[in-house]
């Protein structure tokens, strides 16, 4: 049987999420153990799934005045000529010879001779003429919706939140290939010691942006070197490390991080009170508590008890005021994270929207009794939505008037991010610091 090429491989992973809406970060890595690609290839097909995902909707858009009854073409068809487009139009280093040739060898391979007669005819036309202007689209949150790729009810909803610049500069940023970053397991090794670690390991990093304990990668994967393996790393988006220095755990506090999986909230907790204490981890699924046991064995941290729970029904499991301070990473849209998970933006709906805020706000509600008098509760979302993030501490606030918004969050955060925290509260948008879009929120409750 002849091995599969790479853009065959991406055409099979692109396939799979728009007819089965597998989660692309998942299935690549399943493709890749499965079809044993070379470092070169899985650089390029990470590259040519992730960007034709992330530019589904532009890519269509250059398409449609080339390609005649497109609905009634086969799903692969249309999925071989976007991922062969943006090859053409955003990967340089591909001549686009070599493109169509490819493309029009998967045509026969799969079809017959008249797709890849139709795929060259495409594909040489728009090498010959180019593609449309977006600047031919009237409606300015249609042209930005197309432009950027994402669905015109988020972009106009972002617009209302935010405003038309703020918006634009949001989906810009959903573009740019995401940054591997770590967090150094400072409990065990300082920051310096790790980048010396790494570039043992021929691993190039620099130090974050804006969590002190972080380190960027430059050249080769932080997932794959020794010093990870090791408990040294954990790998984590900067603006996520931000969540344990807001909940500002002390040592032999006993803490609960109620929406837990997969554990980098909670054993950055752990590292952080320097293997004393109790940090208690809950998931609902038991597959990923044991996700969250594991890390935490293989950061030798021994101060973390998981349990399969759903923190709706905490209560029920916990003596009231048992806690010191208390997490709520709640479950949300991830809107702050499409940069990492392109599908994201097509799979959710408007309407999917209040339901996650009502979850939300239930975790809040069902977790509030368990904190000590005097104590933190975290609020975090890894969203940007309005709904998700502010209207629910509000509601949350004027339901419990024993809580109150905690104004020293700033002298918790980082310099870099001061200037972003207001009554309590921080909002980092992706385009700030080339990170994920994040919300934190510190509640106390009053004595």
């Amino acid at each position: 049987m002849r091995t599969k090429n790479v853009r065959e491989v991406a055409l099979e992973a692109l396939l799979a999420v728009e007819e089965n809406e597998a989660y692309s970060h998942l299935l690549l890595n399943q493709l890749i153990r499965a079809h044993q690609l070379s470092e070169k290839d899985i650089g390029l097909l990470t590259e040519i799934v992730y960007g034709t995902i992330q530019r589904r909707d532009t890519l269509d858009y250059y398409l449609r005045p080339f390609v005649k009854k497109a609905h009634k073409l086969q799903t692969w068809v249309n999925i071989l000529l976007r991922l062969s487009l943006y090859q053409m139009l955003y990967l340089n280093r591909i001549p686009d010879r070599a493109v169509i040739f490819e493309a029009v060898e998967i045509a026969k391979k799969r079809g017959h001779r008249g797709i890849a007669s139709m795929v060259n005819g495409v594909l040489r036309t728009i090498q010959r003429e180019g593609v449309p202007s977006l600047d031919a689209i009237a409606d300015d949150i249609e042209r930005l919706a197309v432009g950027t790729s994402h669905p015109y009810w988020l972009v106009k909803r972002w617009i209302a939140q935010y405003g038309l610049e703020t918006a634009k500069n949001m989906c810009q940023a959903n573009l740019l290939p995401p940054k591997q970053t770590a967090r150094v397991n400072t409990a065990r090794i300082t920051v310096e010691e790790a980048m010396e670690k790494l570039a043992e390991e021929g691993v190039e990093v620099t130090c974050g942006e804006v969590a002190p304990e972080a380190v960027k990668a430059k050249k080769g994967n932080l997932a794959h070197t020794k010093t990870f393996q090791d408990g040294y790393l954990t790998i984590q988006d900067e603006s996520s490390m931000l969540v344990a220095r807001a909940l500002k755990p002390r040592e032999h506090e006993r803490v609960l991080d109620s929406c837990a999986a997969p554990g980098g909230k909670s054993t950055h907790i752990a590292e952080l009170m320097n293997g004393t204490g109790q940090v208690v981890s809950l998931d609902i699924h038991d597959h990923k508590v044991k996700l969250i046991e594991e890390q935490a064995k293989r950061l030798h941290l021994s101060n973390i008890t998981a349990r399969v729970l759903d923190s709706r029904h905490a209560s029920a499991h916990f003596t009231s005021e048992s806690f010191d301070k208390i997490l709520v990473d709640a479950p949300c849209s991830g809107f702050g994270v499409i940069r990492r998970k392109p599908d994201i933006k097509y799979a959710k709906t408007e309407a999917d929207l209040p339901a996650l805020a009502a979850l939300q706000l239930d975790i809040l509600i069902e977790v509030a009794p368990l904190l000590k008098a005097g104590g933190t509760l975290v609020y975090s979302t890894c969203t940007v939505d309005h709904d998700e993030n502010e209207a629910v501490v509000a509601e949350f606030l004027r339901q419990y008037p024993e809580f109150e918004l905690d104004d020293t969050l700033k002298e918790r955060m980082p310099q870099a991010v001061r200037p972003y925290v207001k009554d309590g509260q921080l909002c980092l948008l992706p385009h700030y610091f080339d990170s994920d879009g994040f919300f934190i929120a510190s509640l106390r409750k009053k004595v």
